[in-house]
């Protein structure tokens, strides 16, 4: 019975999302921009990495012409001479919104119906009632921050003041959240996290998506760091979405990084979490050989995003994207013949744009079967045919919504 893997690389865009006008992110282009920049000498880090980005792996899926197909413009240093079992294409998001949670639900088959709240860009940004259900509700000596901010600088301007008087660290940004930062020993990692359910079901009367768990250590300014403790907490993800469709056939299913917190742990099977990339893809390469067949598996590659895309490091993002490549014959190692994996990206975080939040773009499809010859499957109309895709090719039940894009020899 065949497997699955869907392997998603956060914020990863192939830039021409239609509507990223909309968004204020016509022209943003994650994979585009830091290719052209290397290819510029313009991402370049001593003892990190120099001149063109070099990811022959991904070129050999069809990483290149995926953003062809998005834009019309092959990125610096890719070719067109993918392998012949690679699949490739790209796909645009339909639900309102560029976050992680409105892209892995979509690209899960089951898209948000709705739009959720946000809240302004103003000083202070959160509604006093919220502030004051929060300060009451957790015990607070009151709150700091209050609002729009990157987590890096935010965490560096005020973390001495939130370890001298108790006060957590809130904010927000464009997307539907609020983060909450807190020393671990300081203020207490568990303190933190029930500070944070608190204020998920607060946030609730908002419409909020997620509420975040940011937790750092330190001294002071000069050596506050965020730690991988970071948790979510999400709304219930729509109903009808690929992970439903795989519990209710009682297929075993492997949650790698933050998949459990996106979907709320509901039907996420075993999950296992990670310090970093590095830790995620060795679990991958370990679990993966002994998943039963029929199997599905979700994993979120986060360093991307937190640690690249939003610190605008296109260096360090460039850096990230030739190691994940350099990593890549060994999953491939791990597969069967009949096995899918797909790779693909929730939003984009263009480095080299405006500001520090995630860009509306297109999502590159890239992926094989290694027992059958691949193709190009196009531009799709909603990342939901993605999940249509892997539930058609596990012979589960359709999910809610999306159409399966055809698979070679299916």
């Amino acid at each position: 019975m065949p497997r699955a893997i869907l392997l998603v690389l956060d914020s990863l865009g192939c830039g021409g999302a239609p509507d990223a006008a909309a968004f204020g992110d016509e022209g943003a282009d994650t994979l585009g921009h830091i290719t052209a920049a290397c290819a510029h000498g313009a991402a370049e880090r001593a003892g990190l990495r120099s001149g063109p980005l070099r990811v022959p792996n991904l070129d050999a899926l069809g990483l290149g012409l995926a953003c062809e197909t998005s834009t019309g413009a092959l990125p610096p240093g890719f070719t067109r001479n993918a392998a012949a079992h690679a699949i490739h294409g790209c796909a645009q998001e339909i639900s309102f919104g560029k976050d992680t949670p409105s892209g892995h639900w979509e690209m899960a088959g089951a898209p948000l119906p709705y739009r959720l709240g946000a809240f302004p860009d103003t000083r202070p940004c959160f509604p006093p009632d919220l502030v004051a259900a929060l300060v009451a509700e957790a015990g607070l000596p009151g709150i700091l921050g209050d609002r729009h901010a990157p987590g890096i600088a935010i965490i560096e301007e005020l973390g001495e003041e939130h370890v001298r008087t108790g006060k957590p660290i809130v904010y927000t940004s464009v997307d539907s959240v609020l983060q909450i930062a807190a020393h671990e020993q300081a203020f207490g990692l568990e303190r933190l996290y029930e500070t944070c359910r608190i204020a998920r079901n607060i946030a609730d009367r908002w419409n909020i998506g997620r509420v975040i768990a940011r937790p750092f250590v330190g001294a002071n300014r000069a050596d506050f760091r965020r730690t991988p403790h970071r948790k979510d907490f999400a709304i219930p993800p729509p109903r009808d979405n690929l992970l439903d469709r795989a519990e209710e056939a009682a297929r075993p299913v492997l949650s790698l990084g933050k998949i459990g917190d996106i979907f709320r742990h509901r039907a996420t099977g075993r999950e296992i979490k990670g310090d970093n990339n590095h830790a995620l893809i060795d679990a991958l390469i370990a679990e993966w050989p002994g998943m039963p067949d029929g199997g599905l598996a979700l994993i979120n590659l986060v360093d991307f995003d937190t640690d690249h895309g939003h610190r605008r490091d296109v260096a360090g993002y460039a850096a990230a994207l030739e190691a994940f490549d350099a990593r890549m014959p060994a999953i491939l190692a791990t597969l069967r013949e009949d096995d899918l994996l797909l790779i693909t990206a929730d939003h984009g975080n263009d480095p080299t744009w405006r500001g520090t939040d995630h860009t509306r773009e297109n999502a590159p499809i890239v992926g094989l079967i290694p027992g059958r010859r691949g193709g190009d499957v196009g531009r799709r109309s909603t990342f939901a045919d993605i999940g249509q895709t892997i539930a058609r090719h596990l012979g589960l039940a359709p999910v809610a919504t999306g159409e399966a894009f055809g698979l070679p020899g299916s």
